[in-house]
C-alpha cells in the first residue's frame, strides 16, 4: 500500500492504492507509507480534473474494501449520474431493501473512495444535505460542482 497527498482547492486528499487498485480517498493523513505509483498520480490527475469542472466520470482501477453489503451500497452509489442526486431511501429501494435507508447511510458513510464513488450526491428525502465525511461545506461545494443547487 502507498499513500499521496493531493492539494486540492477543497483542502487536501489523501490517496491510498493497492498493487490492484486505488483503495481510498481520504480527508485525513493514513496510516500508510507515502510514495508514487501509476494509480495514484492518475487519480490525483483525474481528481484535479472534476473539481475544476472538466470531468465528470472516474476511469481508475478501483480496489475498496468493505463487507458484502458495503460494496452493494457502494455499486449503487456508482450509478448515480453526474449532476443528480438520490435520497437514502431512493438507494434502498434501488437495492430491493426497502426501509434500509439508515443501513444505505452507515454504508454510504463508510465509502472509502469518496469524490471517485460519488457518495456526496446522496441526500435526506426532505432534500437537505444529510451527513458527509468531508463536512457539509464541501459536500455543498460538489454538489455545485456538478450544477446541484442543494437546499
Amino acid at each position: 500500500m502507498r499513500q499521496h497527498v493531493v492539494q486540492t482547492k477543497i483542502g487536501p486528499l489523501y490517496l491510498t492504492a493497492s498493487e490492484q487498485g486505488l483503495r481510498g480517498v481520504y480527508w485525513r493523513e493514513q496510516a500508510v507509507a507515502l510514495g508514487r505509483s501509476r494509480v495514484l498520480t492518475e487519480a490525483a490527475r483525474q481528481i484535479q480534473e472534476y473539481l475544476g469542472g472538466n470531468r465528470r466520470e472516474f476511469d481508475l482501477e478501483l480496489d475498496p474494501v468493505g463487507t458484502e453489503f458495503q460494496m452493494r451500497v457502494w455499486n449503487e452509489l456508482k450509478k448515480i449520474p453526474y449532476g443528480q442526486t438520490r435520497s437514502y431511501s431512493q438507494m434502498a429501494k434501488s437495492l430491493g431493501m426497502i426501509g434500509a435507508s439508515r443501513a444505505v447511510g452507515t454504508a454510504n458513510g463508510k465509502n472509502p473512495l469518496c469524490l471517485i464513488v460519488p457518495c456526496h450526491r446522496v441526500i435526506a428525502a426532505d432534500g437537505s444535505l444529510g451527513g458527509f465525511s468531508g463536512g457539509l461545506a464541501i459536500k455543498r461545494r460538489l454538489l455545485e460542482i456538478e450544477g446541484i443547487s442543494p437546499a
